[in-house]
């Protein structure tokens, strides 16, 4: 396999970070790609969406989050260089000439990313990954031409990281796996940022007990419990800060506002900059999507603010203001209470249809961790001192628990003039209420009477 390397600078450059200490850059290639115009998108893309309004510092972006991956994935070739290098082909152990391949992949890994992702990947049928690679191959973009300083087909080979089509097992599970640089960096990012301890696990000694071997990375039998912190840091942030109630509330909103706002455009009677009008009308390039960030999303919200619409003047000041939507828990038996609710919304003069949504937090887009299923071929293993290979929940019972546990719940959103009085409604209103309230209890739907069983 081609050993690729790079120009060094002549002087290695290092960035301060607040989650790693610093970054360092020796390499040319990584130098050139941080100053794309690609990557520096990454600045005005915020990292969480809408969790800043519930977590007001968690405002840092993607960019800062890229080059954290980098740095991991740089320390982690350290590592193996040092204490697993490759004697013999086909030993399992690392051979470095993968290094700047993985380097460049765990850099890029989210340059696809577009503002908040999610909700715009769902609403707009577009996919980060993919994006990712054809900003990595396009031969336009300023990543391509650095890549190419490489060599002619190092682009290619950094997206097939990407795109976990790379033969080498050890390097696409590096940032691609159930314990990899990503993962790693994101947890610890985001706890930092949005000041909570959950996502606070001992990096220092997942990294020293971090190994490779033929089929990927596993970790040795002493690390064990570092990686049930791991594990178990993974599921508080899910919890407490990526399920939070009311960013998924914004979210709803968010989403409820891109989809009327498309409706609108479609009938030709709404103001929107260019480069979004291109997405609402389906027609886009990697160019136009390129030129796409929070900036130009929250331009839009603002201009949509004094729409002559009234759902999209209504939703675009819910969102930028943050006036979310309340919600109640509801499971599979309830969901047939939801028409009932929904059309004592609507008789209190609210499209059901942009006030109102089911939205389930279970294992989307985060998992704690699944041993089996979608994630089986990103088992955590844990190497024994014969060199035979355990998954992790099979040794550790506090990882066996939370597996196959439900990861958060299903939740019904609606105005929040629906739970209370408000005096800016009309009082024929207020006996819409009192029944609507009927059906909720603790937090939850409720039937007014449990239905027979047959």
């Amino acid at each position: 396999m081609a050993r690729f390397q790079s120009e060094k600078l002549k002087q290695e450059i290092v960035l301060r970070d607040p989650v790693h200490g610093y970054i360092h850059i020796e390499d040319k290639v990584i130098f050139d790609i941080v100053k794309s115009k690609e990557f520096q998108r990454m600045r005005r893309i915020k990292q969480l969406g809408p969790v800043s309004y519930v977590f007001p510092g968690g405002t840092h972006t993607r960019f800062e989050h890229n080059l954290g991956v980098y740095e991991l994935t740089r320390r982690i070739c350290d590592i193996f260089a040092k204490k697993y290098p490759s004697i013999i082909p086909g030993d399992g152990l690392w051979g470095d000439d993968n290094r700047l391949l993985v380097e460049c992949a765990g850099l890029l890994h989210d340059i696809g990313h577009g503002p908040y992702s999610h909700t715009f990947e769902h609403l707009f049928g577009t996919n980060h990954e993919k994006i990712g690679q054809k900003i990595i191959k396009d031969p336009n973009t300023e990543i391509n031409k650095a890549l190419k300083q490489v060599a002619p087909n190092f682009p290619e080979q950094v997206a097939s990281v990407i795109a976990k089509t790379y033969p080498n097992p050890q390097v696409v599970k590096m940032i691609s796996s159930q314990a990899d640089a990503d993962r790693m960096d994101y947890l610890q990012r985001d706890a930092y940022f949005t000041g909570v301890n959950y996502g606070r696990f001992d990096l220092s000694h997942i990294l020293r007990v971090i190994r490779p071997y033929q089929g990927g990375i596993c970790f040795t039998n002493n690390g064990m419990h570092a990686v049930e912190d791991y594990i178990v840091s993974r599921y508080q942030m899910y919890q407490q800060v990526y399920f939070h109630r009311v960013g998924r509330s914004m979210e709803v909103i968010l989403h409820h506002l891109l989809e009327r706002a498309q409706d609108i455009y479609k009938e030709g009677n709404l103001k929107v900059t260019p480069s979004l009008a291109k997405f609402l009308a389906g027609n886009w390039t990697l160019e136009d999507y390129l030129k796409l960030d929070d900036g130009v999303m929250e331009t839009n919200f603002l201009m949509w603010t004094e729409a002559q619409d009234p759902i999209l003047s209504d939703l675009a000041k819910r969102y930028l203001y943050r006036k979310p939507l309340a919600s109640i828990r509801i499971d599979e038996e309830t969901k047939n209470l939801l028409p009932k609710l929904k059309n004592l919304i609507k008789q209190a003069g609210f499209n059901p249809d942009y006030y109102t949504a089911t939205n389930s937090a279970f294992d989307e887009p985060y998992d704690a961790y699944k041993p089996t299923g979608k994630n089986a071929n990103s088992q955590i293993e844990i190497m024994q001192d014969d060199g035979s290979l355990i998954e992790l929940s099979q040794l550790s019972p506090l990882v066996r628990a939370l597996n196959g546990t439900f990861q958060g719940d299903e939740r019904f959103f609606f105005p929040k003039t629906m739970l209370s009085h408000n005096e800016d409604q009309p009082q024929i209103f207020e006996p819409l209420y009192e029944q609507f309230q009927k059906y909720i209890k603790n937090g939850a739907l409720r039937y007014l009477r449990r239905p027979r069983k047959k």
